[in-house]
């Protein structure tokens, strides 16, 4: 069996559901929005996950698309992947844009917006 990595949660929200898995073996688990909101075709937003993480050092979090919502509706994410280093504890949240040029698209809160990948990650010495 693989090891795991221990990462601490926050819940923000008391109504949103605890990270999980959705299936062993996944990569990533679903992000939620926190809030409702509505993409108009072009339109950016910050959606608000509810959750806070604490990863230990040698770690970083990547906010990955989810290509349902890529593939159905247009919606990605602007700084794609999003990456949240190990020292952050603030809240995640995800920058959400519709490329749909015609038709908006709105979220309800608790559905899912994105999925966040864990990785160990290297530190380098850089040297001239």
């Amino acid at each position: 069996m693989k090891p795991t990595v221990k990462v601490l949660i926050t819940k923000l929200d008391s109504e949103m559901a605890t990270p999980s898995y959705a299936k062993p073996g996944d990569a990533g688990f679903d992000l939620r929005t926190r809030i409702d909101l509505t993409l108009a075709p072009g339109e950016r937003a910050l959606a608000p996950t509810g959750l806070a993480i604490a990863l230990p050092d040698g770690y970083a979090a990547f906010v990955h698309p989810r290509s349902g919502l890529a593939i159905k509706h247009g919606i990605s994410l602007v700084n794609t992947p999003g990456t949240v280093d190990a020292a952050y504890r603030g809240e995640l949240a995800c920058i959400l844009i519709n490329h749909d040029l015609t038709n908006e698209v709105s979220f309800k809160k608790g559905d899912r917006i994105a999925q966040l990948v864990i990785q160990e990650v290297e530190e380098a010495d850089f040297i001239e």
